[in-house]
């Protein structure tokens, strides 16, 4: 995982950012601060992200591809351009539907 951040004052497409790796969940911190930080994450075929629980909400956005994604045992089926709040405390995980591209913001305020 590469924990630099991405240049200030400079314009990215965001898509661009991450490569796809073979059998591999790559990420790319885009900003990291106390507060939270922001991520965006490639998925090669068959991965994902196991069953956690996090103390903070989580903002998620597909920007390519397709995945599901189970809060509580609810599933949803995000496409691009689409997204979800993941509340704080609640399971989750996220299951491929072929390789995929998403940003994932987590807030930690509000939460002391």
């Amino acid at each position: 995982m590469d924990t630099a951040e991405l240049e200030k004052s400079k314009a990215y497409i965001t898509v661009e950012i991450i490569e796809y790796l073979p059998n591999s969940v790559v990420i790319k911190t885009i900003l990291k601060k106390s507060t939270g930080n922001i991520s965006v994450m490639s998925f090669d075929v068959g991965e994902g992200l196991t069953e956690k629980i996090s103390p903070f909400d989580t903002f998620v956005q597909i920007i390519e591809g397709e995945a599901e994604l189970f809060i509580d045992g609810n599933s949803f089926l995000l496409s691009i351009g689409e997204s979800i709040i993941i509340p704080a405390h609640r399971s989750h995980r996220i299951s491929p539907n072929g390789r995929f591209k998403m940003i994932m913001t987590v807030i930690k305020s509000g939460y002391e």
